[in-house]
């Protein structure tokens, strides 16, 4: 005998639980927490995605990955990639103060599930390394065309750049004020100059 017909969109539910992953953390999102978000009862959730609440953590990163998968597509196509780039930095300062308290929920997971959970940890890095390599390519081809003057290795300017972004979802909790963000990003973007 079959159950009820799934009634819901599992893009939307994952994007709804990563709201609350991204506000509470994985370790500190309860059931109860992920049913009142995603309008589940328990056993719709879990049938749903029977991996239980790490499937759904992981599903919920994987839409981050898409989001810069997107993001990389879209560099593809424009005539000045490292622009992007800067404008993607930039973007973080003119958040407001409530998402300057969430951070970076790929980077987020890689600190706080470090000796929690290695699968959903190594998921994040990589995620995280697929964006410094996305940066490292741009970089290498504005190094080629002349754009960027900056002589260092393309990938120690990768590397840098996802350290930058790293420490700003840090920074930006310690000093959630755009003016602040703002000079720190310039700073840190001069190296692509």
């Amino acid at each position: 005998m079959r159950g009820r017909p799934t009634t819901h969109d599992n893009d939307a539910v994952v994007l709804k639980a990563q709201q609350v992953f991204w506000e509470k953390g994985y370790s500190a999102a309860s059931l109860q927490d992920l049913q009142t978000a995603t309008q589940m009862g328990s056993g719709s959730l879990y049938n749903t995605f029977r991996g239980g609440k790490k499937e759904l953590f992981s599903k919920a990163l994987q839409q981050r990955r898409e989001a810069f998968m997107a993001f990389k597509k879209e560099m593809k196509q424009h005539e000045a990639p490292v622009e992007l780039i800067k404008d993607f930095f930039r973007s973080l300062a003119e958040a407001d103060e409530h998402t300057h308290m969430k951070g970076c929920i790929v980077a987020n997971t890689v600190t706080a599930l470090a000796f929690v959970d290695s699968d959903l940890e190594a998921e994040a890095v990589g995620i995280l390394k697929d964006v410094e390599r996305m940066f490292t390519d741009a970089i290498r081809e504005a190094q080629r065309s002349g754009a960027i003057a900056n002589p260092a290795d393309a990938a120690v300017l990768g590397r840098y750049l996802i350290t930058c972004w790293n420490g700003l979802n840090v920074t930006r909790r310690m000093h959630p004020n755009k003016e602040k963000l703002k000079e720190l990003i310039e700073m840190q973007l001069s190296a692509l100059t």
